[in-house]
C-alpha cells in the first residue's frame, strides 16, 4: 500500500509564520469579569493558510497540498483548450502525469488560478480544481481540469453578489501550493 494523501492545511515552521500570531491576535483577550471567556479578533481576512504564505512570502515546513509517496511523479505537457474564455463558457487545462518511480501510486493534480489585475484585494492564487490519478510504475495518463466563470469570481461586498471581472488570469498547475509545474495565461471576455 502506497500512501497518497495530501495535506488540507499549511504546516508552518513556527507559530510566528501563521497569520494569527503574526498579527498578534492569538490567543485573544481575556474578559475582565469571571466568565473565563477569551475574545478573539479575526484579522487574517481572506489570507489563511497558503494564501497567507503566498502573500507574505513565507516558506512553511509543509505547504497546502503537500504529500509523501513511495514513488515519484512528473507533471508535464500542460495545455489549455483555448486562450480566451467567454463569460458563459469554460476552459479545460490538460496535463500529462507520469509515475516516474518503481511502485504504483496516486497523485493529485491541483489547479490554482491567479487574477492578474483585480479591482479588489485577492490572494496570489486560489485552488479551483483538482483530480486524483492512480498510476502503475512508468504509466502516464492525461488529467483534465475544467473551470468556468465561478472559479474566477469573488464576492463583491458592495453589490452583494459574486463577480468575475473580464481580464487576464493565470492557471497554475502542480501537486502542492508551493510546487507549481506549469503556468498558463488566459483571458476572460
Amino acid at each position: 500500500m502506497n500512501p497518497s494523501g495530501k495535506l488540507p492545511f499549511t504546516w508552518f515552521a513556527s507559530l510566528e509564520q501563521s497569520g494569527a500570531h503574526a498579527l498578534d491576535t492569538y490567543p485573544g483577550i481575556w474578559r475582565t469579569d469571571d466568565s473565563k471567556i477569551i475574545d478573539e479578533e479575526y484579522k487574517e481576512g481572506i489570507y489563511v493558510g497558503y494564501r497567507w504564505t503566498d502573500k507574505n512570502k513565507v516558506r512553511p515546513t509543509f505547504a497546502f497540498g503537500h504529500g509523501l509517496s513511495y514513488t515519484t511523479f512528473a507533471i508535464t505537457d500542460v495545455r489549455a483548450d483555448k486562450t480566451e474564455m467567454a463569460a458563459d463558457g469554460s476552459i479545460t487545462f490538460t496535463a500529462t502525469v507520469k509515475n516516474t518511480g518503481t511502485l504504483e501510486g496516486k497523485e493529485v493534480v491541483q489547479l490554482y488560478v491567479s487574477d492578474l489585475k483585480a479591482s479588489v484585494d485577492r490572494p496570489v492564487k486560489e485552488l479551483r480544481a483538482f483530480a486524483k490519478v492512480s498510476l502503475l510504475p512508468g504509466e502516464e495518463k492525461e488529467v483534465a481540469l475544467t473551470i468556468d466563470k465561478q472559479a474566477l469570481s469573488f464576492y463583491d461586498e458592495v453589490s452583494g453578489q459574486w463577480v468575475a471581472e473580464p481580464g487576464y488570469f493565470e492557471a497554475l498547475i502542480g501537486n502542492a501550493s508551493d510546487n507549481i509545474a506549469k503556468k498558463q495565461k488566459f483571458k476572460l471576455q
